[in-house]
């Protein structure tokens, strides 16, 4: 049996939802599947992302394939980093070290990010200013 990891959908009309679930790859989006493993909430700001890292982990180890979504949300979480560095032969501490020096270098970069559009929007407003008076 194929299994794939995907989001299945849930929530209310215009109010996506997704569980994060381990299912057959023949079954339907909104089917049957073997476990639940996360949550997904792209409304949020910024998006909402949890997951049952052992499980994960598991699911990952025994050959299941995400889709690309999925496959997005694991690498920012860092959990596809994770099970390359296991691959890899690691130790548990070396693979704690070497993720949280990753979470802290993404966090810089969505950091940074955030404070040049903070920039460019101030230096648009000032530029406004100037031109009204």
């Amino acid at each position: 049996m194929a299994v794939k990891l995907r989001l299945k959908r849930m929530g209310k009309k215009k109010q996506p939802v997704y569980k994060v679930v381990a299912a057959d790859a023949r079954s339907p989006r909104d089917g049957k599947f073997i476990e639940a493993i996360g949550m997904y909430n792209p409304l949020t700001n910024p998006a909402t992302v949890d997951f049952v890292e052992d499980r994960t982990m598991y699911w990952l180890g025994v050959g299941a394939q995400p889709t690309d979504t999925v496959k997005s949300l694991l690498s920012k979480k860092g959990i596809l980093l994770k099970k390359e560095l296991k691959k890899q032969g690691l130790s548990e501490e070396e693979i704690a070290v070497k993720v949280s020096e990753w979470i802290a270098l993404s966090e810089a970069k969505t950091n940074k990010g955030k404070k040049v559009k903070k920039a460019v929007a101030d230096s648009a407003s000032e530029d406004k200013g100037a031109a009204s008076e």
